[in-house]
């Protein structure tokens, strides 16, 4: 299987114009373009999951375009979106802000999806996508140290309630890098697919590995690349897995499908 990880920025590209006229003035304007380009590059990957971190689910920045939904069609995928503000946020009263979210897609032959939400941070939104033999978590963890430590270990518990081999992917936010959530991996089982600790933040001249790709107990890696694309401030992940025929669930799933 294929998984793709890519934080899309709303699909406002990157580059000096996006800080013109004032420091991010770009937030406010999504470029068709730009999302057009990034539905070709993700359909050339031929992917089987897709885990969207800032997509636009249909805001006036965007025309009302649900992008979410919009690159899901044209890779033949089933789209599955959130707000990533917790539900009593006062985001959620907020013009564009509350069409702000994350996305799972995914194809036909893969479904079955539940969100969760962190107890702290402004960022709250996890997205945990079950297959028959694991069990996909999306998350955006929050820019504050602190509040990311609490996360972590929330979604840690979520980790251990899973009977499944589980990834865990997203923007982590971890500005020093996998020594920030070394415990968290060693608590939870988990390893990085990007051994080389390859950086993915900022995509034109990249130092920081904010985006990650974590994997636990029956997940076999075959490959993992960061590739050079410049659509966004964050370069995509992408992990070539299979599932270890000895690691199948004990129990039932609540997905019908075939990973």
């Amino acid at each position: 299987m294929r998984l793709v990880v890519y934080n899309i920025r709303y699909a406002t590209g990157t580059g000096p114009s996006f800080h013109l006229p004032v420091p991010g003035a770009g937030y406010l304007r999504s470029s068709r373009q730009v999302l057009d380009r990034i539905t070709v590059f993700l359909k050339d990957l031929d992917p089987d999951i897709v885990g969207l971190i800032e997509v636009d689910t249909g805001s006036i920045r965007t025309g009302m375009l649900n992008q979410a939904r919009f690159i899901a069609d044209h890779l033949g995928h089933y789209s599955s979106y959130q707000c990533k503000y917790g539900e009593d946020s006062l985001n959620q009263l907020v013009p564009i802000v509350r069409k702000q979210g994350n996305a799972f897609l995914a194809a036909p032959r893969v479904h079955g999806e539940r969100f969760h939400y962190f107890d702290a941070g402004i960022k709250r939104l996890i997205i945990e996508l079950e297959l028959e033999d694991l069990a996909v978590f999306l998350v955006h963890l929050s820019l504050k140290f602190r509040h990311r430590h609490y996360q972590l270990r929330h979604l840690h518990q979520l980790i251990k309630r899973q009977n499944k081999p589980v990834i865990v992917a997203g923007d982590f936010n971890t500005f020093w890098g996998d020594h920030e959530i070394y415990l968290f991996m060693e608590a939870a089982g988990l390893r990085s697919a990007n051994v080389e600790g390859r950086p993915s933040y900022p995509s034109r001249w990249p130092r920081k590995e904010l985006d990650f790709v974590l994997y636990g107990e029956g997940i076999e890696p075959l490959g993992f690349d960061v590739p050079s694309i410049l659509l966004s401030d964050h370069l995509p992940l992408v992990f070539d897995f299979e599932v270890a025929r000895q690691a199948a669930p004990k129990r039932g799933s609540a997905a019908s499908a075939r990973a």
